[in-house]
Order: C-alpha cells, then sequence, then structure tokens
C-alpha cells in the first residue's frame, strides 16, 4: 500500500513516537510511507515526502513533530476537502493515518465519507478521545504537571501559601484529577466538580485557622480567572495566595516511557487495520487491550473525567 501520515491539531510529546512507529511498521510490511507536513493545510498545499526508515531515525525520545502541525478551519468545507484528495490522488495514496485529538479526528471521518481510507491515532495531552482510555502524550503532560506542583508545594510550605494552578484539558478534567492526586492537593477543581467558590473560600479559611501551613487547590482550565480567584482566596482566608498557569509548559519535552510504549503499539495496530480492509475508525486502549472503534462513535462519546477518581478525591482530600 501507499499510506500518508500526518500530525495535526495541538501538538503532544509522543507524536515524533508515533510516526516513527508508522513508518517502521510500514516499511517493514513493503509498505510505502508518506510524510505530510502541517497537518491538513499541508495535505491541501501537497507538502508530501516519501519517508525511508531513515527519515525517523533519533526522534523516539524527542518532544513535537517533525512534520509540524496547524490548524485548518476551513478543512470544515468539502470544496477546500476536495483539494486535499486531489492531493492524495496525485501521489496516488491509498490511506491516511491521522494523528492527533479530536479536531483531527473530525477532518478524518470526513475524508472517510468522501471515500479515503482513515485512521484516527489518538496523540493529545489532554486524554480527552473517550474510546481509548490513554491518549499518547497524556502521561508525558501528567509527569510535567507533577513536577511543577511538587516544586510549588516546596515554596507553598516554606511560605505558609495557598498555591492555585491551573493546568490544560480543555473539556476533559483528566490533568487536573491525577495530578491532583499525585501530588496531595487539598483541592481539585474540575467540569466535573464544578468550582464552589463560597465553599473553597470557607475550608481554606478553617484550614488556615486550624494551623494549616498551606494549600494546594489544582484547577482545570477556562473555569476561572485564578490571578482574580487568588485574590479572593488572599483577602478571606488568611493565606498568602499566588497562581500559576502552566500553560504551554505541559505540552514538550521527551515522552515518557508509557507514551512511548502505547506510541510503538497503536502506530503498528493502524498499519495491521489498514491491510484488514478496516478504515473510518479510532485506535486506542481498553484495559491495556488494542482496539478500534468508528471515528463518529469515537467523537460521540462522552469524555468526562474518571468517575472512580473523583470519588476517591472525596474519600482521602
Amino acid at each position: 500500500m501507499r499510506i500518508g501520515v500526518l500530525t495535526s491539531g495541538g501538538d503532544a510529546p509522543g507524536m515524533n513516537a508515533t510516526i516513527r512507529a508508522v513508518v517502521r511498521a510500514a516499511l517493514a510490511n513493503k509498505d510505502q510511507i508518506f510524510g505530510i507536513y502541517d497537518g491538513y493545510k499541508g495535505l491541501v498545499e501537497g507538502k508530501i515526502q516519501e519517508f525511508t526508515r531513515k527519515d525517523v531515525s533519533e526522534i523516539l525520545n524527542k518532544g513535537g513533530t517533525i512534520l509540524g502541525t496547524a490548524r485548518l478551519p476551513e478543512f470544515e468545507y468539502e470544496s477546500v476537502r476536495k483539494l486535499a484528495i486531489k492531493q492524495l490522488q496525485k501521489n496516488d495514496i491509498e490511506a491516511l493515518i491521522c494523528i492527533g485529538g479530536d479536531g483531527t479526528y473530525t477532518g478524518a471521518l470526513r475524508l472517510h465519507e468522501m471515500g479515503i481510507k482513515t485512521i484516527g491515532i489518538p496523540c493529545t495531552i489532554d486524554n480527552d478521545i473517550a474510546s481509548s482510555e490513554y491518549t499518547i502524550g497524556f502521561s508525558t503532560a501528567l509527569n510535567t504537571a507533577c513536577d511543577a506542583i511538587d516544586r510549588l508545594r516546596d515554596t507553598s510550605s516554606s511560605h505558609q501559601r495557598c498555591s492555585i494552578i491551573e493546568v490544560m484539558g480543555r473539556e476533559c478534567g483528566d490533568l487536573a484529577l491525577y495530578s491532583g492526586i499525585c501530588c496531595g492537593a487539598e483541592y481539585i477543581i474540575t467540569n466535573e466538580t464544578g468550582l464552589d467558590k463560597d465553599r473553597l473560600l470557607k475550608d481554606l479559611k478553617d484550614n488556615r485557622l486550624a494551623g494549616r501551613r498551606h494549600a494546594i487547590v489544582v484547577i482545570s482550565e477556562n473555569l476561572a480567572d485564578v490571578y482574580q480567584l487568588a485574590k479572593e482566596v488572599e483577602d478571606y482566608s488568611g493565606y498568602e495566595c499566588r497562581a500559576t498557569i502552566l500553560g504551554y509548559v505541559q505540552r514538550g519535552g521527551a515522552p515518557t516511557p508509557e507514551d512511548r510504549l502505547l506510541a510503538a503499539r497503536l502506530g503498528k495496530y493502524s498499519i495491521d487495520l489498514l491491510h484488514e480492509g478496516i478504515t473510518g475508525v479510532a485506535v486506542g486502549v481498553v484495559k491495556n487491550e488494542l482496539q478500534y472503534t468508528p471515528i463518529e462513535e469515537a467523537l460521540a462519546m462522552n469524555n468526562s473525567s474518571n468517575e472512580e477518581l473523583h470519588k476517591l478525591v472525596q474519600k482521602i482530600s
């Protein structure tokens, strides 16, 4: 087969490992594999290059994506997708592997509906692709967040402060939930829990009066202005309070072994499925088993945080 591979949307640690796995698996299967630069935008513009083993050497441990990534809102228009299909036909590319998150999956689904064989691989730090228990990049982002929160805890304890730390995640609270549990946060605020500001202020004031030297609050992005929240906490609770937004630092860095292994498994699995004639699907892992789900179903699934872990927080916090 002649297979194309692209990365799209926000970059995530492990994208390079995934590209490498797809390329190596394809070549081992005697396929020709083509890298498409700058996501769907590069596909429309014809930025396509045939890859060899050498092209993906020494990228396994590197963050980011050697193929580059870009957002192309215009891809929602059929006329733009037809330009992409012309580029695939021009290069005799029979199938397309799309690495990214839900936006990437949407593009892959639209191409599949127009007759292109596509497969989606979940690679996003947010862990918001519900058809897979874990996405490539989540483990690395979680490690980055935990390291930052641990460091902030040292300073908070020394200065008897409350630290409010905002982590990424978009509509999924997994980064906040997992990092908050791992770092012993007093409060974890996600889309699922919501922000009860009155209760938060009261509890933090009670903590301060009880003599607790510091407090850690981990919150998902887009739920509050954390700098304003920190001011309110300081004015009400008696804690000196600082807010920190971890931001894009969570996207970078060398992928963890867990992300590299997941990339290897899903990359090879995608090539296997293409040769079995299975397309229009998203690959993933459930209970450590490889599985695939129609992309349309994967996009429709609820991507809320782990309910079991939310209950655990209520018991131990």
